[in-house]
């Protein structure tokens, strides 16, 4: 439920329009390919976001706020969900599937001139709490490197980690492959620049 609550928050609908893609490796990927982040901003974005994901979780800037115990607790989606090597195909694949639809989401109502609209927020907010429903039991949900990365590092925790990076960072992939070839506006087709 904890997940559910983070995608039903009115954060998005401050901050997307300035840097909302900007808590997310994979959603700072999908608008890169398409042309809504500068190249030269992706790297810079990356490290912030990754950073941003370490003290967040009760390490490096404030290790005093919780005790040794809860410190390295490696629990929650992405250390329980996966636990065996038979279950990381069908993670990998929900990982996948998942952010592409958040990836979606973001590129198109979002970045796309063709499809933006005022409901931009509720879009993403709506495909977060989708996916979170859909997939919980399959992989954890995670569609955030940087969200996996902060508790793995703080507990030492590194099993199937590299399902976290592959699926949304593929995801973003075929997402920003997928809006240039085929459904992005005039602007962002690599083909077929007058449709």
């Amino acid at each position: 439920m904890h997940s559910l609550g983070h995608s039903l928050n009115p954060w998005p609908s401050v901050s997307v329009a300035d840097s909302g893609r900007h808590f997310n490796p994979a959603m700072s990927l999908a608008p890169r390919l398409i042309g809504g982040l500068n190249l030269m901003m992706l790297l810079p974005c990356w490290i912030s976001q990754l950073c941003r994901g370490h003290p967040g979780q009760g390490g490096g800037f404030s290790p005093q706020v919780v005790s040794p115990e809860e410190r390295f607790n490696a629990s929650g989606a992405a250390f329980v969900t996966v636990q065996e090597p038979g279950q990381m195909a069908g993670a990998v694949v929900a990982e996948i599937v998942l952010t592409v639809l958040l990836s979606l989401a973001v590129c198109m109502a979002a970045i796309n001139k063709k499809t933006q609209g005022p409901l931009v927020p509720f879009s993403i907010g709506v495909s977060v709490t989708m996916d979170i429903l859909a997939g919980g039991a399959i992989s954890g949900v995670c569609m955030n490197p940087a969200r996996a990365f902060g508790p793995a590092v703080v507990a030492n925790h590194q099993d199937f980690h590299w399902i976290y990076w592959l699926g949304p960072l593929l995801a973003s992939l075929l997402v920003g492959v997928f809006i240039r070839f085929f459904i992005g506006d005039g602007k962002i087709h690599l083909i077929l620049k007058g449709w």
